[in-house]
Order: C-alpha cells, then sequence, then structure tokens
C-alpha cells in the first residue's frame, strides 16, 4: 500500500524532520511496509493546484500531512480539494496544530479519516500496520483521533518514547541540499512557560550521546553549512551540553555552524571556558528573554535570573566569536506599553547580534490557551492566533509595535547598519525611542508597504534625519558609507556618497604599489581617512569586509 507523507514548509530551503522520522522510524522496524512509503515536500508558496496535480500523480493509496501554526490553512484547503479527486484515499494528519483539538478538526474537515497526536513515530508504524494487514483495530492503537462511520473514537495520548531509538533520518545528506538541518539530541523541556507547547510535555528525554557524536561527526565529514538543534532548552543538562560543545570544538571541520537555543542565565563558568576557546562562528546561542518585567515572567511561569542572563550574555558577547540572538515577546501578561518599552531597551543594551520582537500566539493546547480570558488577551481566530490586545496593551499600542519590529528588522538585525545606528541611536532618549520614531515616519511617509532595496532604505534614513531631527547628517552620511561599503563594493555610488574623482590617481597607485585585489575598494572619507575593505577576508560573525587604514 502507497502511503504517502507530505508537508508544506514555509520556504524552499526548509525541511520537515518530522517525515523523514516517521518514515526512517517505519523503515528499521517494519521495512516491507516502509518501502512503499512515500515523502512530499512543497511550500506554501506554491498554488493549491500545482500541489493537487503532483498529490493525484502520486496515486497514493493512503495520504498524511503534518500540520503547523503556518501551514494549516493552506491545508486544509488541499484536503478539500483532494478529496474530491481521490474520494476513496484515507487522509491523515499529524502535528501540533491538529494534536489538542483533535475532535474539533475532524468535525470541521469531514474529508478527514484521522489525527495521530503528539509523537508520531510509533503512532505512524502502527496506523502503517493497520493498512497492511498486521493489525485489525485502530481502536487498540494510542494516540489517535479517528473517525468510525458517524463516531469519532479518540484513543488514549501514547506515552512518550525512548529518543534514542528513532533512527538517524540524514544518511542521503544530498537530498538535503541548500536545506537548513534540523537535529535533536532531547525532546521535552524542564520548564513551564504557559506560551509554549514544550511544556505541555513534562518528559525531558535526551539521546545517547554515543549516538550524537555519530550524527555530528557525519555532518562534520559532509561539511553542512549549518546544523540546527531543535532542543528546547539545550544547556539544561550540564553534562549533555558539555559534551556535545567539547566534540564539535575537538572536530571542528573549519565550516559548520551549529545553532543552539540556551537559557543563558543557566550558562556556568564550566561552559563559558569552553565555548570561549571556538572558533569564531563555530556556535550561535538562541536566549529567549521575552521579557525583562518581572510580574510577566512570574505570570508566565518562567523562570529566570535576569541580573545572570545579562552577565553571560555581556560576558559571551566579549569572547568576539559567537552570534548571539535574543528574543523578545509582546502581549504577555501584565506587559503594557511602557514595560514593553522597558523591556526592549533592557535587551538592546545587551547588544544582540539580533533581537527577535515577536508577538504572543495564543497555541492550542498551551496554559496561555486557558488564562487568556483570565488576562482579557484577545488573539486572531485563525491561525497564528496571534495577540490583538490585552488587559495592558490596546490594540493600537499592538500596531505601534508592529511599526518598531519591521525598524528593528530592516535595520538592526540586518546586519547592514551597525555603525550607523551606534552613531544615531544615542540622539534619541532610548534605542526604543528611535526605533518607535523612525517606524512613524515610515508611516507619516507611506513608506511602511512597500518594499525598499537596501540601497533606498539608507536614502529614507537620511530622509527622515534631515526632516524629523537634528542629527548632523553629514556625519551621518559617512557611517552610512562605511557600512555600504562593508558588505559588498557598489556598482553604483550613493547619491549622498561624495565625489572621489580627485583621488582617483593615488588609489590606482596604491593598488599597482601594494597589489590590491581588483574585488577590494579604498574609499576617502570626508575627515581624510583612507580604508581599504578587502572583500575576500571577511569577519564569520557578521560578514562584513576585513577593514584597513591605509596612507595613499
Amino acid at each position: 500500500m502507497k502511503f504517502l507523507l507530505a508537508a508544506l514548509n514555509a520556504k524552499y530551503i526548509h525541511s520537515n524532520p518530522a517525515l523523514y522520522s516517521l518514515r526512517a522510524y517505519a523503515e528499521k522496524y517494519h521495512p516491507e511496509a516502509a518501502a512503499q512509503v512515500e515523502l512530499a515536500e512543497y511550500t506554501i508558496n506554491q498554488t493549491v493546484e500545482a500541489i493537487l496535480a503532483d498529490l493525484y500523480e502520486r496515486k497514493p493509496e493512503a495520504v498524511a500531512f503534518s500540520c503547523y501554526i503556518w501551514n494549516i490553512e493552506y491545508i486544509e484547503r488541499v484536503i478539500r480539494e483532494i478529496h474530491k479527486l481521490l474520494p476513496d484515499v484515507p487522509i491523515w494528519l499529524g502535528g501540533p496544530e491538529v494534536s489538542y483539538d483533535s475532535r474539533e478538526v475532524l468535525r470541521r474537515l469531514p474529508q478527514v479519516t484521522g489525527v495521530m497526536k503528539g509523537e508520531g513515530e510509533v503512532t505512524f508504524l502502527e496506523v502503517l500496520d493497520y493498512y497492511h494487514g498486521k493489525r485489525d483495530d485502530l481502536s487498540k492503537i494510542p494516540g489517535l483521533t479517528y473517525r468510525n462511520e458517524d463516531e469519532i473514537v479518540e484513543t488514549p495520548w501514547r506515552p512518550v518514547m525512548d529518543l534514542s531509538k528513532v533512527p538517524f533520518v540524514y544518511e542521503h545528506i544530498e537530498d538535503f541540499e541548500h536545506k537548513i538541518i534540523y537535529y535533536e539530541s532531547s525532546r521535552g523541556c524542564p520548564f513551564s512557560c504557559s506560551y509554549c507547547l514544550s511544556s505541555i510535555d513534562k518528559c525531558l528525554r535526551f539521546r545517547n550521546l554515543s549516538l550524537v557524536k555519530k550524527e555530528l561527526q557525519f555532518f562534520l565529514d559532509h561539511k553542512v553549512p549549518q546544523v540546527k538543534f531543535v532542543d528546547r532548552t539545550f544547556n539544561c543538562r550540564h553534562d549533555h551540553a558539555m559534551e556535545i560543545w567539547r566534540y564539535i570544538k575537538e572536530h571542528d571541520n573549519g565550516i559548520t555552524n551549529f545553532h543552539f537555543e540556551v537559557a543563558a542565565d543557566l550558562l556556568n563558568e564550566e561552559e563559558m571556558e569552553l565555548i570561549k576557546t571556538m572558533r569564531p562562528g563555530l556556535i550561535q546561542l538562541e536566549i529567549g528573554v521575552q521579557s525583562t518585567n518581572p510580574e510577566t515572567i512570574r505570570a508566565i511561569h518562567r523562570h529566570m535570573d535576569l541580573k545572570k542572563l545579562e552577565h553571560c550574555v555581556n560576558r559571551v558577547h566579549s569572547f568576539r566569536n559567537i552570534h548571539q540572538h535574543l528574543d523578545l515577546i509582546a502581549g504577555l501578561p501584565y506587559e503594557d506599553y511602557d514595560t514593553f518599552h522597558q523591556s526592549f531597551n533592557d535587551v538592546y543594551q545587551m547588544k544582540p547580534d539580533q533581537l527577535q520582537l515577536g508577538f504572543l500566539k495564543v497555541l492550542k493546547g498551551s496554559l496561555m490557551q486557558k488564562e487568556a480570558e483570565v488576562y482579557g488577551i484577545v488573539y486572531k481566530e485563525k491561525e497564528p492566533y496571534e495577540v490583538l490586545s490585552t488587559n495592558w496593551l490596546t490594540y493600537g499600542e499592538v500596531l505601534k509595535l508592529k511599526m518598531v519590529e519591521s525598524m528593528v528588522e530592516v535595520y538592526y538585525n540586518s546586519g547592514q547598519f551597525w555603525h550607523t545606528l551606534e552613531y544615531l541611536v544615542p540622539f534619541e532618549k532610548d534605542a526604543f525611542t528611535f526605533y518607535e520614531k523612525l517606524g512613524s515616519f515610515y508611516e507619516k511617509k507611506g513608506y511602511s508597504e512597500i518594499s525598499h532595496s537596501r540601497m533606498r532604505r539608507y536614502e529614507i534614513l537620511l530622509e527622515y534625519l534631515q526632516e524629523e531631527t537634528d542629527v548632523p547628517t553629514e556625519v551621518a552620511a559617512q557611517k552610512m558609507l562605511y557600512d555600504l561599503y562593508l558588505r559588498e563594493k557598489l556598482k553604483k555610488r550613493p547619491v549622498f556618497a561624495p565625489d572621489q574623482k580627485q583621488y582617483e590617481t593615488a588609489v590606482w597607485n596604491y593598488r599597482k604599489n601594494n597589489q590590491v585585489s581588483k574585488t577590494a575598494h579604498i574609499e576617502v572619507f570626508e575627515n581624510g581617512t583612507v580604508i581599504l575593505f578587502d572583500y575576500e577576508k571577511r569577519d564569520p560573525l557578521s560578514n562584513n569586509a576585513y577593514t584597513e587604514v591605509v596612507q595613499l
């Protein structure tokens, strides 16, 4: 029986590890049935018609879709249409977006046969056995909600599995070329943050370290550009984290980067001393701060020592070898506009390489969903269930924060305006106010709904400074020019860049006498400083060109 596992990813570079894990587990424990399991990955940027055509031409005898917050609406459209074309083909769903309201899913989608809830490896294998005649009763399979004629049957949730029994899914690494590689060395989370689905599963499990090291070596041998660990709090067990960090440091291939989500306040001295010695760019850290308001932290059941977190972030920053990505969430209980303003400034002054300003999503099955009414949290009825207002935050204020988010994403997180921002932000009362005012300018000018080129973003920023501030724009323009050339040798000089014709002969002679690469750029700034930008030697963290002050 041909069983098709299908995923709709957000982007082409994404892959769906769940599909590969389900198939790999089936191959290990029922290879005969697994031989007829096929995978189909699409993106939400493809048309429904294109996906329907491919599904139809594959001629599946059963199909299962992997459902998440970003793809469920699209999957439902596909289901309604594919059922018309293949009315006798059973349709199954799995994933976090359907696991916690599976009865409602079946009521809403009469085309669907059933839902596989929670961890799917063992459940899928047993459903596969059912279709291959090795099992005769779905009611004896834990982790299902399914349709039995006019009745909806729900079996008990399946106990969590031994993570070490899940096979490695990347043996055919060629199938993942130009894709992000996701890897898990643990499942579950020791914490109980009310907005997160990981808090539902209280059973934290770790993959056997001998397996982990073998699999990491596979990535290193194949020179995979990046491996993203999906462990919810990677460093919650000190010895586990240290073993993995030691291994990747000792076996570093000079290319592969490893991404970890950590609790910064749990980093201890031994971990700090180890990561301090790592190659720049070997690892990067994602750190969820979410809020610095103590009342908010208590309300969401989060455990965090803010002073220690700040100390650890600042210390890691001082090593100059690790990219740090810090997260904030707007719309949490007890967080009003002013306290979020403060949370933003608290995190901004830690100088993260990226500051992610997200908005609360009231996920199905989360404690936050149960508490939403208590906190007056109004959120979108359809996915992604994002906050609209709370007892402390109006919808108008949410919209203002959306503009702040947009400005931070464009000007800060892009890494393209680093020195410009370092110069400009101190002219304002604080960092939040700078991005707030810049966002208001975008809205006033009608720029906020338009996609702008990188150069146009610089021009708009200069326009803002000229019209709305007393900042010396000549100095600001020079900072912008420096940031522009840090990234690339421009084919066309910016309109705000001073003419360089008077220096052409001197620059040409310097290039000739010093054998400067043709790809490099030499710029004479208005204060007389001459800087060489070498794009063949880049910073491994920022990707900025190597710079050197020279004499013509």
